[in-house]
């Protein structure tokens, strides 16, 4: 029986050897005291056993507190194993058994690490399994500043764990130094930096840390790795400790290094505790932090804070060259939308266009065209875009098409010489449309370029519908249409902002930041105005135009009879323009009403007719008053669109009672079609309501003059994508190429 008992100790000696050699287990002190266990060495509490019997080496550390009980630390077939890691365990183990009581799992832990680390000393180790206790060894306070063979000391190890009570012991307790460098250059900071705890930071720099602002051999100072790992927290708290902002690293600044891995809360603290970064210039480019952005919404955070959008770095590019070379077409959209110059020149004389070319970036080179960028300058090497164009563009027609329209409007020749002043009225009308608005913009900028005079000094009367009611109140305050247009592109990232119905807040905020919070309708009297809305506290809903004068005093006879009282309506006077602007644009399911005001469109999307019928009215009013002097026959009427959707083939409008599962899909189909024709109708600005008015113009002997141009898609009135406005306007452009010499004869008309 004492030789199968010994067969089987030995068994499970050499199963435990195979499995795992250094696994930490309590053991028998009785099995160490003969049969086959010689002992070797002892160092300590530590002793080292040869097992004659499977050939296997026992490291065995003694407890006075279990005097029966031992712990075996490991048990190595290799006598070569056993040689090299007793010395360690019985030198580094020993600060933990004299102030712990260690239990299997606990020592497991510490001669896992001792075995992964042979480099670390003891104090390493203490940090590493977070038993502090043991700094305060005579033996671990020696090794304090100790370094492995990377060059980190305790505190490095305790900093990169993020262990705040390791920290402060080895700080507070054991005076260690945060100046000692690792291989890498880096301080406690560096790694401290690295992690989301600012604490640590805070703990660092109560000590006058001096490693704040030191470099590391990459060129990083602290400040700049959390920028580059985005620890927003910790770029708080190294700020707070005096961490510098302009200390220039390999690259540039912290901010740099920020905006490269577009850490936007990073940038926001750089930019908060020193506004001066926005304009910061890199060391290698001499570049903005504006030229290392890579993102539409890193370029709004700066341009928000009034960056240098046109600056030109060392390299003589400015950020919309750089971004344009990344082939960034969104982050490219936010700095034309903001008043990039497309023409400026950069490196080689190049434009942003030239860039685009070069790339073949159809939606860059659109961008750029729509937004004004000329295809006929030269670089230095005597290359225009549309010469580069002609080598590498797979869309060279429509290159040379559009760029060529652009180039085209605006250069005819328009007699100088003042015309004698005759007693006509000319009227702008502009139809609702969202975001297509920007059609509106589109085809007044080209009006502008070949009237060479601003909206406002070619019309007497403005009149416009939702959009175009926005537009018409812009008009008369003096907005260019090249701010607008770039208003516009900025405005659909605030209004059309979640789900439908959108917040009105944002529409009503951007309206008042535009016009005013208490500006009148009645601030500015000419050109006179017309804006539509419809009043929808009554049934059937009534047609209302906010004016910026008197209404014509002619009694009109009441379409309905009144069976009810309704709330009086303000006067001009006392009207305000956000609310005008505000009322007209109030579409259903898109806005909530404006008090009892909806989107004017529900009654005039095109709202010429009226408008016409407006200064009638007036006219009629003047000469009832005896004042027939001041009437003036109105001589031409331009009526402006926001674009033609394609027509599409309708399957079925029937809607009928369904009597099996077929014909209710049929009916469902019907009725959704039916319904969005009916909405379609009553909101349709071309088509009849062009007939008519073109008709009544020319029984009135009155010029009339409809653009509109025709989309190969439909856009919605909320559409945000950049992609698709910028084709609609790369379409309208076309359209305006065709229609150039219209427009030419109108120009010299209005004038």
């Amino acid at each position: 029986m004492q030789f199968l008992g010994r067969l089987l100790d030995t068994v499970s000696s050499v199963s435990t050897l195979f499995i795992n050699p250094y696994r930490v287990k309590d053991v028998q002190l009785s099995d160490y005291g003969g049969g086959g266990k010689v002992r070797l060495k002892e160092e300590g509490r530590m002793v080292l056993y040869k097992n004659t019997q499977c050939q296997s080496w026992d490291c065995v550390l003694l407890s006075p507190e279990t005097p029966t009980v031992a712990l075996r630390l490991f048990q190595v077939g290799s006598e070569e194993d056993a040689m090299n890691w007793f010395p360690q365990y019985a030198l580094k183990l020993r600060p933990f058994y004299e102030i712990l009581p260690l239990k299997a799992d606990t020592a497991q832990t510490i001669v896992d690490c001792l075995r992964s680390h042979p480099d670390w000393s003891s104090a390493h180790i203490a940090v590493e399994t977070g038993m502090r206790e043991c700094l305060k060894h005579n033996y671990v306070q020696s090794q304090i500043n100790a370094r492995d063979a990377s060059g980190q000391t305790p505190l490095h190890r305790a900093c990169e764990r993020g262990d705040l009570a390791c920290v402060k012991e080895l700080l507070d307790e054991s005076q260690a130094r945060t100046d000692i460098r690792d291989q890498n250059g880096e301080t406690p900071m560096h790694y401290a930096s690295k992690q989301d705890s600012p604490v640590i930071i805070q703990a660092l720099c109560s000590r006058l840390c001096s490693g704040v602002n030191e470099l590391n051999s990459n060129g990083e100072t602290p400040l700049h790795v959390a920028c580059r790992l985005g620890r927003v927290e910790s770029v708080k708290a190294l700020l707070e400790g005096g961490a510098k902002c302009d200390t220039m690293g390999s690259t540039g600044n912290p901010i740099h290094t920020a905006m490269k891995y577009s850490e936007k809360g990073c940038v926001e603290e750089i930019l908060k505790a020193d506004p001066s970064q926005l304009q910061a210039q890199d060391s290698v480019y001499g570049g903005t932090p504006l030229h290392w952005a890579k993102t539409a919404e890193m370029c709004r955070m700066l341009l928000d804070r009034g960056c240098e959008i046109n600056y030109l770095s060392k390299t003589g590019e400015s950020a919309l060259h750089v971004l344009t070379k990344k082939g960034h077409f969104e982050a490219a959209m936010v700095l034309l939308t903001h008043g990039a110059n497309a023409n400026l020149k950069g490196q080689d004389g190049n434009t942003a266009l030239h860039l685009a070319m070069k790339m073949d970036h159809m939606e860059l080179i659109k961008g750029l065209i729509v937004f004004g960028a000329d295809v006929e300058i030269h670089n230095n090497l005597g290359e225009t875009p549309g010469l580069i164009a002609a080598r590498t563009s797979k869309g060279f027609q429509d290159i040379l098409y559009v760029g060529a329209a652009m180039g085209a409007i605006g250069k005819s020749e328009i007699d100088g010489q003042v015309m004698e002043k005759k007693k006509i009225d000319r009227l702008l009308c502009l139809d609702g449309g969202g975001i297509k608005g920007l059609v509106l913009i589109q085809m007044l900028i080209a009006l502008e370029k070949e009237a060479g005079r601003p909206t406002r000094e070619l019309f007497d009367w403005v009149a416009g519908t939702s959009t175009g009611g926005i537009l018409a109140l812009a008009i008369i305050h003096g907005k260019s249409m090249e701010y607008l247009r770039c208003l516009y592109f900025r405005m659909k990232e605030q209004v059309f902002r979640g789900s439908r119905p959108y917040e009105s807040a944002p529409l009503e905020d951007f309206l008042k930041k535009e016009f005013g919070e208490n500006t009148k309708m009645t601030d500015i009297k000419f050109p006179r105005v017309m804006v539509t809305s419809v009043l929808a506290d009554r049934h059937p809903g009534e047609l209302h135009i906010f004016r910026n004068y008197d209404p014509p005093s002619v009694r009109r006879e009441p379409s309905y009879t009144t069976t009810a009282t309704f709330q009086p309506l303000t006067i001009p006077q006392e009207q305000l323009v956000w609310r005008a602007a505000r009322s007209s644009g109030a579409a259903p399911t898109y806005f909530r009403p404006m008090g009892r005001f909806l989107d004017g469109g529900l009654l005039a999307n095109n709202p010429t007719l009226d408008a016409m019928t407006e200064i009638h009215q007036f006219n009629k009013s003047l000469k009832a008053e005896g004042r027939e002097a001041n009437i003036k026959k109105l001589g031409i009427v331009v009526s402006l669109g926001t674009g033609k959707p394609p027509q599409e083939v309708v399957t079925s409008v029937d809607v009928f009672r369904p009597s099996n599962p077929l014909e209710l899909a049929k009916t469902f189909v019907g009725a959704k079609e039916l319904g969005k024709m009916l909405v379609d109708c009553c909101t349709d600005s071309d088509g009849c309501t062009v007939d008519r008015a073109r008709a009544w113009c020319e029984m009135i002997d009155t010029i009339y003059h409809r653009l509109s141009p025709q989309l190969s898609q439909e856009v919605m009135l909320d559409e945000v994508s950049d992609e698709v406005l910028v084709n609609m306007l790369w379409e309208t452009q076309m359209y305006l190429f065709e229609k150039r010499e219209v427009l030419q004869s109108l120009a010299k008309t209005l004038l």
